[in-house]
C-alpha cells in the first residue's frame, strides 16, 4: 500500500476499533478466572549470553505472527470474527523523501483495554508515519519501520511492537512498546505479575537487572572515555530499573520472560539492555 490515503485509512479503523470495544465495555462484563500457574516450570536467567546475543535472540523474534501456543482463541468476543485477536495492518509508503515499512498489529478483542492499546499504539506509532509523510518541508531522507511479536503463554497475551526511526545523519532511534493481557479477565498483566508466574524472587530479578544494565553502562563509559561519540550513558539511579516501574515486558514464545530496556523511547539512541529468564 503507498497511497497516504491509506494509512488515513488504518487509523479511522483503529477508530471503529476502538468505538466498538468501548461500547461493548459499557454493556459486557467478560471478567472472569486468573493468572494460571499450572504447568510452569522453576526458571533460571540465561547466564553465558552476552547483551549482543541477547539483542541479537530478541530482534529475531519479530515475524509479524501471533503465536498460538495451542490456545483456544475460539471462545474470545471479537470485533471482527474473521479475524483472528490479533490483526495486522500492512502498510509501505517509499518516496524520495522516506521509506516506510509497517506491520502494525490491532487487538481485535471487544474489551476496554483492548481499545486503550489500540489508542495507544495509533499515538505512538501511527501518527509518526502520518506526520512524517505530511511534511513537504522535509530535505532530509526518514526511514521508518514498525514490526510486532505475540505469542500466548497458558492465558497471557504478550504483544511487542518494536519501531526503529532514521532521519537524515541523525542516530537512529530503537522504540519497544510491550503489551500483557489477561486473555480471561481482559486486564493488564504487569511485570511482578510475570514474575510470580514464572516462580522468581522479586528481589533476584531486580538484583540481575542492576547487574546487567551496571555491565552495560561500565561498557558505554569505557567507549566514552575513548574519545567516542554518541555514547548513550544510563543513569543507575533511575527507578525504572526496579520491578514495580519496568514499562517494557513479556513472555517469548516458549515462556520465557523478557525485560527490555528501550532507551529509544526517550532518547536519540538505538540502545537496548535485555534481561532473559527462561
Amino acid at each position: 500500500m503507498k497511497d497516504p490515503k491509506v494509512l488515513y485509512i488504518l487509523i479511522s479503523l483503529f477508530c471503529v476499533f476502538a468505538i466498538v470495544a468501548g461500547i461493548y465495555a459499557q454493556f459486557i462484563d467478560p471478567n472472569y478466572g486468573g493468572l494460571n500457574f499450572a504447568q510452569v516450570d522453576n526458571p533460571d536467567v540465561v547466564p553465558g549470553q552476552t547483551q549482543e546475543e541477547l539483542r541479537d535472540r530478541f530482534n529475531n523474534l519479530f515475524t509479524n505472527t501471533l503465536n498460538l501456543n495451542g490456545f483456544d482463541t475460539t471462545g474470545l468476543q471479537r470485533i471482527d470474527n474473521s479475524e483472528e485477536i490479533i490483526f495486522t495492518y500492512n502498510f509501505e509508503n517509499i518516496t524520495d523523501r522516506y521509506e516506510l515499512r509497517m506491520n502494525i498489529p490491532a487487538f481485535n478483542i471487544k474489551s476496554e483495554l483492548a481499545n486503550l492499546i489500540n489508542q495507544q499504539t495509533q499515538a505512538n506509532f501511527i501518527n509518526k508515519a502520518n506526520t512524517i509523510m505530511q511534511d513537504d518541508t522535509s530535505t532530509v531522507m526518514t526511514l521508518y519501520n514498525i514490526d510486532y511479536t505475540a505469542n500466548i503463554n497458558e492465558n497471557i497475551l504478550s504483544l511487542v511492537i518494536r519501531a526503529t526511526l532514521k532521519e537524515g545523519s541523525t542516530a537512529q532511534r530503537t522504540m519497544v512498546q510491550t503489551y500483557n493481557y489477561n486473555l480471561e479477565t481482559n486486564e493488564q498483566v504487569s511485570l511482578v505479575d510475570l514474575i510470580t508466574f514464572k516462580m522468581l524472587n522479586a528481589e533476584e530479578v531486580n538484583n540481575t537487572i542492576m547487574q546487567v544494565v551496571t555491565k552495560a553502562n561500565e561498557e558505554a563509559e569505557t567507549f566514552q572515555n575513548m574519545g567516542y561519540n554518541d555514547i548513550f550513558i544510563r543513569d543507575l539511579t533511575s527507578n525504572i530499573y526496579n520491578v514495580n516501574n519496568a514499562s517494557s515486558y513479556f513472555l517469548g514464545p516458549n515462556g520465557e520472560l523478557y525485560i527490555v530496556y528501550a532507551y529509544g523511547n526517550d532518547n536519540l539512541t538505538s540502545e537496548v539492555d535485555i534481561i532473559l529468564f527462561e
